[in-house]
This record gives structure tokens, C-alpha cells and sequence, in this order.
């Protein structure tokens, strides 16, 4: 224990960016925040300045014994419906600016009106200021394992937040305990009062439950060690033929386990992967209605939470539509659903997508999942045998951002413009580069557009090309404070990435919108740069998210 908090310390001596450490359990009552404690109290024998940001002691003595001799920074306190809460203050702990900052339970749902609805995007905030933080989290606490958890336990996990929370974490310690020594805790009323504890052993603390959720505890333990031995090693194939590709359905109530799987299956294959929805005549954003809508943009949202590049494709041949993603996107694994009972007259109207699927000769593994509940409501699904999380891959010098980017290829708008205009702008900064005339770019563009809309979800657009002839990949950024007007999105879309690559250059053309998709998904860096006022503020930004 001792090296690991010295391994810590150094991370914190060298780095202006905060480093985060997090310690994972399986259940209440391992020994998270006890053993958090007792790093910062050797911290501060060593100099660092440690405080408390939020602890959660659950009334329990030992560890609320080890919170005397550490600072507390006061927890700001609100009304919500009559009932006084207490959050953790962040703008006091980024105030105060210590060194380290101990924040419990990273999953925790702040109070309405607060800064952040989640504690992980509030230490997103104090990362993002130079402050290191320790944290605590249960493993079922992850979004990609809800479906997983709700099988093995029957219990159904409200408070989640996205895996990228652990998988970017600097330093992950299992905190084990096995379930028998857990439950003499338990008995002893070390961990909930005495007259609860009937009630809790019949329910989450059976052994089977902690068994199988300690299991998948050391699993992502395991699985995360691994993925940072082969970033470490620059694992050459992550470009190669066994992409994951998630099928999206806009009826379908199952695409958020398919999401939870596809991402598992990626982490595990430690491979790009995408989330495709083909969206069809009768599907458009003028004809469906708006329950659907608002399921569609929720599933797309939790698939740029997960970490998947999201794709809208446009065309009644669904399977067709996908077949052809999967060959330009270098698919190996096609994770659907089970088809749901159609009219006989619908099937032989439209084929079903997974038999014509099955037909394609597209060298891809096809994935059919059961998600439809069983008698007893439970979830079927079928888990990989180590499961991971995507994390980005160490980057290769040539698939840098800021390595393809001059500041005359960035521009920054303060008017509202149309998709349209911002492409048309964006292509015009590289004229004369490319060897292509602006319409010649322009209609590529809008061809590879009208297949299927770039412009999705959490403010972020990547229109993209492949064209033939084209000598190498060029990049180009818009930043719309004022947004993209004709954009159907759920939220302003703010910054447009646009990227043309050579049409034989499909590996770099991949890992280039893999970078740009993964780094957009930095809370931060999409908030830093909506206030950016110039080019070079731009990539210097990018510059910084790509080192660290």
C-alpha cells in the first residue's frame, strides 16, 4: 500500500492537469473510503496537502474516527422541497486549491439546482483545474454493467455514470474483501445499524450476489491493468478488421443493453467501436413521433456516454445500409437484437434485416442478442468472459489533431449558420491544399451527408469524406457559439469537425474520427473550447487534451 500511494505522489509532482485515483469495490462496507482515508492522512505526513471535498461515513466509527486531523471544506447547502440538502461545494474546494482532493461515492446524483447533476462530472471540474483527486466507486455503479447487475442481483441500479469515469482514472485499487468476512462485517453492525441487517442479508448481501459481483469487480480490475499494458505497447491492431458496429432501432427498447454490450465487447477486444442507426422514409424527424424521438436521442446520447462514434445512416434497405458501414468501417463483430414477431406481409415486404444480414458476404461475425424480458422480468443477455472498457489507445503521432491542423483551418463563428454554410465555410479554409476545387469537396461532402447525418447529439458534428485521389487527410474546425440551425439534434450543435482523407487511406481515415470522437467526449475540452476566441487558443487546446 505504502508504494502505491508513493507511485501516486510522484503522478501529483509532475503534472499541472489533476491525476485522479480511484478505489473500487463491489459492495458497501469493503473498505472504499477507509482505506481512502488512510492514504491522505499519509499524504499529509509526507507534505501533500490533502483535504475532504465530501466523505459519506454512513454512520460507521472506524471510519468516521479517520476523518479527525483532515480538513473538511464546508458542504453547500440548498432546499429542495422542503428538505434541506447537503452537496459537496466545488467552487470552495477549487477555491481553496489543495493539492488533493478525497471525494466519496463518484456516482452520487447532486441535488437539483446544483453546478453538476453527477459528483463524477463535478470532479471532472476540479480535475480540470489542476487539483488531484481520490475517489471511491462500486463496480455496479457503471452504466455498461447495468443490465449485468440487474440479472445477477434483481436489483436495478438507479445512480450510474459513464465507464469512461473509471477507465480514465490514473490509478484504480481493488479494494477485496470476500463475502464471508463482508457479511461477519455486516452482522456486527459495522456497516448498517443491527436492525437492518435481516433485511439486507436477504436481499443484496446474499452470497451468490456478492460472489458474482465480485467477480465482475476483479474482472474490470484486471481488464483495465491489461488495457494499460497494451496502450503502453502501442497496440499496432487497434485499427484492424474486428471493429465492433452496435444496430440501432428507433422502436427499439432494447438498444440501451445492446449499447451496454457492444461496449463490453469492445473494451474486451480493445477495439473502435461504433453505434449505427439507419433511419428510414417512414423514421424522419418530421414523421415519427415525439416519444420516439426522444427515445432515439436518449439511446444516441448514452452511446457517446459509452464511448462509441455514433452514426446516422438514411435509406429504406436497412441490412444493405449496414452491410456497406460495416465494409467502409472495417466491422468484424455486428451486435443486433433478437427481431421482434413482425405480419407475415411486413416480412415479405422488407425481408428481416438479421436474415439478410446472415446472407451478406460482408466477413463480419454477426451477434444476435436476446434483450427481451423473461416471465420473471429479468433481462436476458449474455456477457463476454472479460469484460473491459474502451479506452483511447495510446495515439500515433500521424492521427494527432493538431498535427493535421493549422490555425487558418479553424474557424470561429458568432452568428447562427446553417450545416450547409458552416461545410461550405470549412472547405473554403483549405482551398487551394487539397488539389480539389471547393465544389468538387463540397458535393462529396454533402453526397456522404445525405447518406446519413453527421450532426448528432452533445453539441458535436464530424462530416467526413473519402476521396479518391486525395494525397493525404485534411482537418478543419468550426466553433458556433450561436449553433448549426438546421440541425435536428437535442442539444445546439457547437463544433463541427470536418475531415477529408485519401479514398485508399481507410485505416488513418478510422483513427483520426476515432480520435476526434473520443476526445469530444471530454466534458471539459467541449467547454473550454465553446470559449475559445481564436485559433491558436483552439490548438492549444487540442495540443494539451492529446498529451495528457
Amino acid at each position: 500500500m505504502t508504494d502505491k500511494a508513493a507511485s501516486f505522489l510522484q503522478m501529483i509532482r509532475r503534472d499541472r492537469r489533476g491525476r485522479l485515483k480511484v478505489y473500487l469495490g463491489y459492495a458497501a462496507g469493503v473498505g472504499k473510503t477507509y482505506q481512502m482515508l488512510q492514504e491522505a492522512h499519509r499524504l499529509r505526513a509526507e507534505g501533500i496537502d490533502a483535504v475532504i471535498g465530501v466523505i459519506e461515513t454512513h454512520g460507521r466509527k472506524d471510519t468516521a474516527a479517520l476523518v479527525e486531523g483532515l480538513e473538511c471544506i464546508p458542504m453547500r447547502r440548498s432546499e429542495y422541497r422542503s428538505i434541506e440538502v447537503e452537496e459537496m461545494d466545488i467552487d470552495a474546494v477549487m477555491a481553496r486549491r489543495p493539492q488533493v482532493a478525497l471525494v466519496d461515492e463518484l456516482a452520487h446524483s447532486n441535488a437539483p439546482g446544483s453546478r453538476n447533476s453527477k459528483r463524477y462530472q463535478d470532479v471532472e471540474d476540479i480535475l480540470a483545474a489542476g487539483i488531484n483527486v481520490i475517489a471511491t466507486l462500486n463496480v455496479q455503479h457503471l452504466e455498461s454493467l447495468y443490465d449485468t447487475v440487474e440479472k445477477a442481483t434483481r436489483v436495478k441500479v438507479r445512480e450510474r455514470l459513464p465507464d469512461s469515469a473509471l477507465s480514465e482514472a490514473d490509478q484504480i485499487i481493488n479494494v477485496d474483501l470476500t463475502p464471508e468476512d463482508l457479511q461477519k462485517r455486516l452482522k456486527a453492525g459495522k456497516i448498517y445499524p443491527i436492525e437492518r441487517v435481516p433485511t439486507v442479508l436477504d436481499n443484496f448481501f446474499q452470497t451468490a450476489y456478492l460472489e458474482q459481483l465480485r467477480e465482475l469487480t476483479l474482472r474490470e480490475a484486471a481488464s483495465q491493468i491489461d488495457f494499460r499494458r497494451r496502450e503502453s505497447a502501442g497496440d499496432a491492431g487497434r485499427g484492424g478488421i474486428d471493429q465492433v458496429m452496435v444496430c440501432l432501432d428507433a422502436r427499439g427498447p432494447e438498444n440501451a443493453a445492446l449499447l451496454r454490450y457492444g461496449s463490453r465487447l469492445a473494451g474486451r477486444l480493445n477495439r473502435n467501436w461504433y453505434a449505427v442507426y439507419v433511419q428510414t422514409l417512414e423514421e424522419g424527424s418530421a414523421v415519427i413521433d415525439a416519444a420516439r424521438h426522444r427515445l432515439l436521442a436518449d439511446t444516441l446520447t448514452l452511446a457517446n456516454q459509452l464511448g462509441a462514434t455514433v452514426f446516422t445512416l438514411k435509406g429504406n434497405d436497412v441490412a444493405e445500409a449496414l452491410a456497406r458501414f460495416a465494409k467502409e468501417y472495417r466491422v468484424g463483430h455486428v451486435v443486433v437484437g433478437k427481431p421482434h414477431p413482425r405480419p407475415w406481409w411486413k416480412r415479405l415486404r422488407s425481408g428481416e434485416v438479421v436474415e439478410r444480414l446472415l446472407n451478406k458476404d460482408g466477413g463480419f461475425n454477426l451477434m444476435v442478442i436476446d434483450t427481451r424480458p423473461t416471465q420473471d422480468g429479468k433481462t436476458i443477455e449474455e456477457v463476454p468472459e472479460s469484460p473491459a472498457q474502451v479506452s483511447p489507445a495510446l495515439i500515433a503521432e500521424r492521427h494527432r489533431l493538431t498535427v493535421q491542423l493549422k490555425p487558418d483551418q479553424i474557424l470561429i463563428w458568432n452568428e447562427p449558420l446553417t450545416k450547409f454554410q458552416a461545410m461550405k465555410a470549412l472547405v473554403k479554409c483549405m482551398q487551394g491544399k487539397t488539389g480539389f476545387t471547393d465544389e468538387d469537396l463540397l458535393a462529396k461532402l454533402t453526397a456522404r451527408e445525405n447518406e446519413g447525418s453527421t450532426f448528432l447529439n452533445e453539441g458535436v458534428a464530424l462530416p467526413h469524406a473519402r476521396i479518391e485521389g486525395l494525397e493525404k487527410p485534411w482537418m478543419a474546425i468550426g466553433l458556433s457559439q450561436a449553433g448549426i440551425l438546421d440541425a435536428y439534434t437535442e442539444s445546439p450543435v457547437e463544433i463541427v469537425f470536418l475531415l477529408l482523407s485519401p479514398k485508399e487511406g481507410n485505416r488513418s481515415h478510422l483513427q483520426l474520427l476515432a480520435v476526434a470522437a473520443r476526445m469530444m467526449q471530454n466534458r471539459t475540452l467541449r467547454s473550454q473550447l465553446r470559449k475559445a476566441e481564436h485559433p491558436a487558443d483552439v490548438i492549444a487546446l487540442l495540443a494539451e487534451s492529446e498529451l495528457s
